[in-house]
């Protein structure tokens, strides 16, 4: 029997272009439910940061620290931490440095990385960072399904360039504690059923996704970024999980 707890810590964290803004309309239905969620922005991602640049994923790491720890979060009471796309990077180097701290991680259309891996290996040193691309070739890498043109609009007006070092670092992990972490994967532009079949294939993106201990998934057919397309349901999804203690 799957008991939950009332007030989960649930810490939401966007991929690549955004900040804390992206989760606007998914907290508007979390704080309904009364939980402790909060959204932030990874270092690098801050337009306002004149340094922003030169940011990597072990600042993104310990930035994502920083938040666990003055939220009071303990092994007594670890957080929830939900990674959407890109956030997968820095959140399984938390996940490796901190299990203890974890209490599930919810992986939105995304999923653990392997040790080793690099998001885009070929970028030239000389890139300092990434823009946001045209939604043409976006479109090509992941889907915009449920968009509206409003929505892209405001993307590319508040989108941030993700700085050339956390798309070039490696990733090393050396603890195997963090495949024992409660993981939720809240599948949207590829169905679970699929995803599960890639893993058991040893997919590059999904392989590590076969040596999670305590896994479910979640069905949540729309594109890539189903905070905007389908706020609601996805609220409702990760409150779910956060609230699940097995």
């Amino acid at each position: 029997m799957t008991t939950t707890t009332s007030s989960p810590i649930i810490i939401l964290i966007a991929g690549h272009w955004l900040g804390a803004w992206a989760w606007d309309e998914v907290l508007e239905h979390l704080t309904t439910d009364h939980s402790r969620a909060i959204a932030m922005t990874l270092p690098g991602l801050d337009g306002d940061d004149p340094e922003r640049a030169s940011k990597t994923l072990d600042d993104q790491a310990a930035a994502i620290l920083d938040v666990i720890t003055q939220l009071g979060v303990s092994e007594d009471q670890p957080a929830t931490l939900v990674a959407h796309s890109g956030a997968n990077a820095p959140v399984s180097l938390v996940m490796d440095r901190y299990p203890e701290l974890v209490h599930r991680v919810v992986w939105v259309d995304s999923g653990p990385v392997a040790t080793g891996s690099v998001f885009a290996p070929n970028i030239p040193e000389e890139l300092e960072e990434l823009p946001l691309p045209s939604f043409d070739v976006l479109a090509q890498q992941a889907s915009l399904e449920g968009l509206s043109a409003e929505v892209l609009e405001r993307f590319r007006a508040r989108a941030v360039p993700e700085p050339g070092p956390v798309l070039r670092q490696s990733v090393e992990l050396t603890n195997d504690a963090r495949r024992k972490v409660r993981t939720t994967l809240v599948c949207c532009s590829i169905p679970s059923a699929q995803v599960l079949d890639l893993a058991r294939a040893g997919h590059a993106m999904f392989a590590e996704v076969a040596n999670i201990e305590h896994l479910d998934v979640i069905d949540l057919p729309t594109g890539h970024w189903p905070m905007w397309s389908r706020p609601r349901d996805l609220a409702k999804a990760i409150q779910s999980a956060a609230s699940r203690t097995n």
